[in-house]
């Protein structure tokens, strides 16, 4: 496919340029994103938050290539993309994994498919394995893990895969508190490891605070970008640090005109 010039700084590594996408439901169209505009910087860790059901998960599978827009487009490294690939793998809510499978044959999975050598796979896995700090589960199936670890498998099978773009759907969303702090502390230390590009989907602002250098605030129903807040702050970043919180009241204050006058329409 050809590359396409859309005026993209040489750093960009993934643009949405007016996604617009809509369903029918019960005879009628319903608008869930009304002209997407964002740019994502090659190393961007960008969270997306906004109104429960406001088309944020939509629009990361349009991105992921698992929805079609009804117009607009993706760019990633300035080539246009409308299909799945290896290049932006997601990470869902529910991990996606095989339970009759080991873990490190779940985290193996796509390098086999991708057909790369089994001692190659073998020591990419071990890698991704020993970053989420799995190693020694690697011979235990999936049935017998907490859904945490769950979560930590998922994710190391994501980056085995070494993804152009990592896209996480509300992956920590199931977590007990406790267990989700833990995994915002390290997911940081792996960004910073890894150098990848993250879009992340959340619907918890102190999360998106935590784990964000940018922060895309979605407008409810149809959805639009609101505002993109930077977060120039130094990791990794605790969830109890005060000096978070100027960030979060921020979002907050943008997010108060479209949750209120919708909180009796909370569909999530």
């Amino acid at each position: 496919m050809p590359i396409v010039d859309r005026g993209l700084s040489l750093l960009t590594k993934l643009q949405a340029k007016n996604i617009v996408k809509h369903f029918d439901h019960n005879g009628k169209t319903v608008v869930a994103l009304d002209g997407i505009n964002l740019n994502v910087e090659e190393g961007d860790f960008i969270c997306i938050v906004g109104p429960s059901g406001c088309g944020k998960s939509t629009f990361l599978n349009v991105v992921a290539g698992l929805e079609k827009p009804n117009s607009g487009e993706i760019l990633l490294n300035g080539k246009l993309i409308s299909t799945p690939g290896p290049d932006r793998i997601m990470v869902f809510q529910e991990g996606a994994l095989f339970p009759w499978l080991k873990v490190i044959d779940n985290v193996e999975f796509g390098l086999k498919i991708a057909g790369i050598p089994k001692e190659e796979r073998r020591e990419l896995s071990h890698r991704y394995l020993d970053m989420m700090q799995l190693t020694k589960f690697a011979d235990s199936y999936i049935y017998q893990l907490s859904t945490g670890m769950k979560q930590r498998v998922a994710i190391a099978r994501a980056l085995a895969m070494d993804p152009e773009v990592l896209l996480m759907d509300e992956p920590f969303a199931a977590l007990d508190s406790q267990t989700r702090d833990l995994l915002l502390v390290e997911l940081q230390l792996i960004w910073e490891r890894t150098k990848k590009t993250i879009i992340f989907v959340t619907h918890n602002i102190s999360e998106s605070v935590i784990l964000g250098n940018k922060v895309a605030i979605f407008k409810n129903r149809p959805a639009k970008i609101k505002k993109e807040i930077v977060i120039d702050y130094r990791r990794p970043r605790l969830a109890e640090d005060e000096n978070l919180q100027k960030y979060y009241h921020q979002i907050v204050e943008e997010l108060k005109s479209e949750v209120m006058p919708h909180a009796k329409d909370d569909t999530q």
